[in-house]
């Protein structure tokens, strides 16, 4: 009997180093198995409890009772005068405690004893597994493809498996049963069955944990890597940086001969990688991330610094935008903008008409020939208002303006915009009439509907002067109270 309590003790140990368990999990399961043995034998009913000696082996059973005032179940539960009897300083909530006979393992139901040491051990190793991989989330893993289903890959992992969904491969790739390959980690579910490990080919972080893997300077925190865009399986965009200037971010990116994007392109399938520098200047960042596409001018919106429109030459408009758009879209990812590429030809025929246009406003209201109307335009003039409030250094870049010049301009301007604030305050002055007017009136009706009410109900009431002269006096009021809300919005309007 000794021998086989020590051989249980080396099966617990040898079952904890397979599994990569601690052992004293194996031991709870294993006595969670003697206790479903022991409840097979005495009555599924009982709390019947299975322990083992961590030092000898020996198996011991125990029948367990909890002291409680009121019974419900005889079977599991004793009073507390009766617990007494066994031992005299127990209390409520405590258990007394009836050892059974031991155990002979050979004769126990061993089919389910063994059911639940499985099952135990399985539960366990899979909070382990749980544990390990929780961890892991946003890391590269190793492991070999061993199966199909529906679509999805089954990655062995060695101590668990994890899945690769369809939506989360490299497009077009191929993968055969005992490849060995690498996955992202983005995901980790704890289920009764053990971990879900879900794993992705097709992630922008997976192509940023590769270039980590091959670029020892990524690692040492030397180059940092700031943003990733990619097309799997077709094409990806990586912008790097380095606050060391005497690195190349992009060249250590590359490697020599091109070794280290390489061993990523491979790992990829193929799928085509820009590395660009990053920068702080977002648009000297926007002309790198469109690369190799040449740029000719980047044009922020005023109130939205994330719309950019860029202007490209016609021979590079191809290249800019990329076969179904693909290169500019990837630019827009990676710098967060939304890009907007304009022809150059388009561009500057916009810029034509618009110069045009403020052009013949200047013509007209400051009075002056179609040339220095252009000169003011193209020099970036957009209204009247801007000439008269300029200072005159802004005038001396336009050739052949003097002095004399530039004083006439801005007081044509300042006397067009003195024209234009009178016309308005006329405006206004025929509307505050008008309701000047309106409000006489309105007075006016109030006291006429007042007293003509008063002299209504005198004629059915009788002769009663003061019915007239209240009612006479409720239109006055009323037509008072009219006045002021009259006068108030007036006031608002004049100082409008």
């Amino acid at each position: 009997m000794l021998l086989e309590n020590m051989e249980l003790i080396q099966t617990a140990e040898s079952i904890a180093e397979e599994k990569g368990i601690e052992k004293e999990l194996v031991f709870q399961a294993i006595e969670k198995a003697i206790s479903k043995a022991g409840k097979v034998k005495y009555g599924n009913d009982y709390d019947i409890r299975g322990s083992i000696d961590r030092k000898t082996g020996k198996i011991s059973l125990a029948r367990y009772l909890e002291v409680k005032k009121d019974i419900e179940d005889n079977l599991i539960e004793i009073s507390l005068k009766d617990a007494k009897k066994k031992r005299k300083d127990i209390k409520i909530g405590e258990f007394v405690i009836e050892k059974l006979p031991d155990i002979d393992i050979g004769r126990i139901s061993a089919q389910v004893a063994k059911q639940v040491l499985v099952q135990n051990i399985k539960e366990a190793e899979s909070v382990k597994n749980y544990e390990l991989y929780k961890d892991k989330i946003g890391e590269t893993i190793s492991g070999i493809v061993k199966r199909m289903e529906f679509g999805n890959i089954v990655i062995d992992l060695g101590n668990a498996e994890g899945v690769i969904k369809r939506e989360e491969m490299i497009p077009r790739e191929n993968l055969r049963r005992g490849d060995r390959i690498k996955a992202y980690l983005y995901n980790v579910n704890q289920d009764t069955k053990g971990p879900q490990i879900f794993l992705s080919r097709s992630h922008p972080q997976f192509l940023a944990n590769l270039f980590e893997q091959e670029v020892p300077e990524i690692n040492d925190n030397i180059i940092e890597i700031k943003s990733v865009a990619r097309d799997p399986g077709s094409r990806a965009k990586i912008a790097v940086y380095s606050s060391d200037k005497t690195i190349d971010p992009v060249g250590a990116c590359v490697g020599m001969r091109g070794s280290r994007v390489q061993a990523v392109v491979t790992e990829l399938q193929g799928e085509k990688i820009d590395i660009v520098t990053w920068s702080e200047d977002k648009a000297t960042y926007i002309v790198n991330s469109l690369a190799p596409a040449q740029i000719n001018k980047v044009i922020f919106e005023e109130e939205n610094t994330d719309k950019i429109k860029v202007i490209i030459p016609e021979d590079q408009l191809s290249l800019a935008i990329g076969r179904k758009g693909q290169n500019v879209r990837l630019a827009s990812i990676l710098t967060n903008c939304e890009i907007d590429i304009i022809d150059e030809k388009d561009e500057k025929n916009k810029r034509n008409e618009e110069v045009k246009k403020i052009s013949e406003t200047f013509m007209k209201e400051l009075d002056v020939d179609d040339v220095i109307a252009h000169l003011l335009a193209t020099e970036g003039f957009l209204s009247i208002e801007e000439i008269s409030e300029a200072v005159d250094t802004d005038f001396k870049a336009i050739e052949g303006f003097d002095e004399n010049l530039i004083k006439d301009l801005k007081e044509r301007a300042r006397q067009n915009i003195i024209k234009k604030n009178l016309k308005k305050n006329d405006s206004t002055n025929v509307t505050s009439l008008g309701k000047a007017f309106k409000i006489s009136t309105e007075l006016v009706a109030a006291v006429v509907v007042g007293a003509t009410l008063g002299y209504i109900l005198d004629n059915w009431f009788g002769t009663k002067p003061w019915l007239i002269i209240c009612f006479f006096f409720m239109g006055v009021a009323a037509g008072i109270l009219n006045v002021i809300r009259s006068a108030k919005n007036m006031h608002k309007d004049l100082k409008k």
